[in-house]
């Protein structure tokens, strides 16, 4: 069964405990995608991560290992949640998924924040182990971000690249809504 894990991305402490944001589960184009894929009969998954402000990997490993993560899988992630994939498939050369797909991905390459949610060393062959594995990057995101997806064609061969003029971070406030349907048939 086709089924899809999209993550989230890092959010502010202020964000995450303000009722006036929703759940970064349910944020931007997350809950959109997620209706769009069950739409078209793949079970899509948007876990939670708590106290995602506070980056820690083996909660991230947690989360997503509660799924079914299989050759029939997509994975979906958005900024560090794209970075957290990165890490997880290097980390485990004995998974083989359908699709990657990593949204205005970070993984801190530049050391602007003193975290060490990224320390590994990405492998090569992550890209093998995977039917097709894309890059989604914006001509107008974050140094830090365009520095992360640069540092990924650089060490990702054969991956797939799509830069999108103006999309910014991808988040609701710099592409002006919630839908993504570049991302939607990507994956579909």
């Amino acid at each position: 069964m086709r089924n899809a894990i999209i993550l989230h991305g890092l959010p502010g402490k202020k964000e995450y405990y303000s009722e006036h944001y929703p759940s970064a589960s349910n944020s931007h184009w997350l809950p959109w995608l997620q209706k769009q894929l069950l739409i078209h009969d793949i079970k899509a998954e948007t876990p939670e991560i708590f106290k995602a402000y506070e980056p820690n990997y083996e909660k991230y490993v947690n989360e997503v290992e509660k799924f079914d993560i299989t050759p029939e899988t997509t994975l979906v992630g958005h900024s560090l949640g794209g970075g957290f994939w990165v890490r997880y498939l290097s980390e485990h050369p004995d998974v083989f998924v359908d699709k990657v797909i990593l949204v205005a991905p970070w993984i801190n390459s530049d050391h602007s924040y003193d975290i060490n949610f990224f320390d590994f060393d990405i492998d090569p062959a992550i890209v093998e182990r995977s039917n097709e594995f894309i890059i989604f990057s914006s001509d107008n995101d974050s140094s830090s971000n365009q520095h992360s997806a640069k540092v990924l064609l650089e060490k990702l061969p054969n991956v797939t690249s799509r830069e999108f003029h103006e999309y910014g971070h991808f988040t609701m406030k710099s592409m002006n809504t919630m839908e993504f349907p570049e991302l939607r048939d990507a994956i579909i």
